[in-house]
């Protein structure tokens, strides 16, 4: 059995996604970050990190989205999750890398800015170059997705919910993605996916959920 330790809103979304995709049986165990439940001694034990994603496989653990995701369609090669073709599964699995080295942290920055710099006129500077350094990794995804039909072309992957993560948090923050077309018509085919839509409702996302 897989266990997925998440926390609604989070990044985790993307593997939780991916698990639906997969089709794999698992079990769900919240870790509520607001809550601070990733820093108690409990789930300490799971991820020393203290972050979410986890993924618990036959005892062991697995932690970030980008390992989570490449070991799930691997494991269930049968859904087609990765290209077939090496060079386009490494291009695919470098997409993840740079989702979470490159667009992951500036979001983090302009939502935590306390975390980086001390008062508060260089916290709004954090948080005015984090917007703009986010706004322009969401716009490279969007020229990605120019002529696409999904992230690495006709065939949906994992990088997919990986990339649904950023957008749901550029709406959450008031930020105007509808103005990235080609993201946003990418969007609207995520929504359509029951996989997507069910994990969407079940963690309460802004995308599905008024805020």
């Amino acid at each position: 059995m897989l266990t997925l330790y998440f926390s609604p809103g989070a990044c985790s979304m993307a593997s939780h996604i991916g698990l639906e995709e997969a089709g794999a049986p698992y079990e769900e165990k919240p870790v509520l970050l607001p809550k601070g439940e990733h820093k108690t001694e409990a789930y300490l034990k799971i991820n020393p990190r203290g972050k979410v994603p986890a993924l618990g496989v036959d005892g062991k653990v697995i932690t970030e989205n980008t390992a989570i995701l490449t070991y799930l369609a691997k494991r269930f090669p049968d859904k087609r999750l990765l290209p077939a073709d090496p060079l386009e599964e490494a291009r695919c699995i470098s997409t993840m890398a740079w989702f979470s080295n490159s667009v992951h942290p500036p979001y983090t920055h302009y939502l935590r800015p306390e975390r980086y710099a001390e008062g508060e006129a260089a916290q709004a500077a954090v948080k005015a170059t984090a917007k703009q350094t986010f706004l322009a990794q969401c716009s490279e995804i969007d020229s990605l997705l120019k002529g696409k039909e999904w992230i690495m072309g006709d065939q949906f992957t994992v990088a997919d919910p990986y990339a649904l993560v950023f957008y749901g948090w550029g709406v959450r923050a008031g930020f105007p993605m509808n103005e990235l077309s080609a993201y946003t018509a990418w969007k609207d085919r995520m929504l359509k996916r029951p996989t997507v839509k069910k994990i969407l409702e079940s963690e309460q996302n802004v995308l599905v959920k008024p805020a």
